[in-house]
This record gives structure tokens, sequence and C-alpha cells, in this order.
């Protein structure tokens, strides 16, 4: 599926008003205009929060993969996931909390 994301401006911080006024092309679900990835960090916490947005279709979340994809590239994030069934499944970071016991 092709990026429908755009970049639009380098923020750290958002407040409602500055969330309300970006563009829908700026967030991973434009449609419900969830995920804003308006920086390399929002763009992480998309990547760690995928499987958590709710009230989305599977096609919303293969547009939403797409977008990511494209603003990871954008931003310098490692996004090694090829798939969006791949998000969520096991930890995005490597936390030494996460690994298995044996």
């Amino acid at each position: 599926m092709k990026a429908t994301w755009k970049h639009h401006e380098d923020n750290k911080a958002l407040d409602a008003k500055e969330r309300n006024d970006l563009p829908a092309s700026v967030y991973a679900f434009p449609e419900k205009r969830k995920e804003p990835l308006n920086n390399a960090s929002h763009v992480r916490n998309a990547i760690a929060r995928f499987d958590q947005v709710k009230d989305v279709t599977d096609h919303e979340r293969e547009q939403a993969f797409a977008n990511i994809k494209a603003a990871a590239k954008h931003y310098g994030v490692e996004m090694p996931e090829t798939n969006w069934h791949d998000l969520g499944k096991k930890p995005h970071t490597a936390n030494p909390k996460h690994k298995k016991s044996a």
C-alpha cells in the first residue's frame, strides 16, 4: 500500500490546538487522526503502541503501517518490521526486562 504520510513540521510536544491543527496527512491513521508522526519520538511511539490503537480496520492498519514506515525512513528511525502484523508481537526496543527467562 502506498503511504499517504507527508512531512509537515518537526515538533517536540504538541498541545491540543497544535495537534488539531495538523493536516490529516501527518497521522499514521489519517481518517481517524490517530498517532501523529511529526517527529522521531512520535514515530517510535506509534510503532510501540500500534497494537493498542482501537476502532480501526485491517485496511486502516495497513495504511498506517505504510505511513509509519515512510515517517520512520524520513526521521531515521529503525523499523525492521515488514508487515503490520509484526508490530506489537515483540518489544521493538532492546530492553533487558523484555528478555524471556529460561
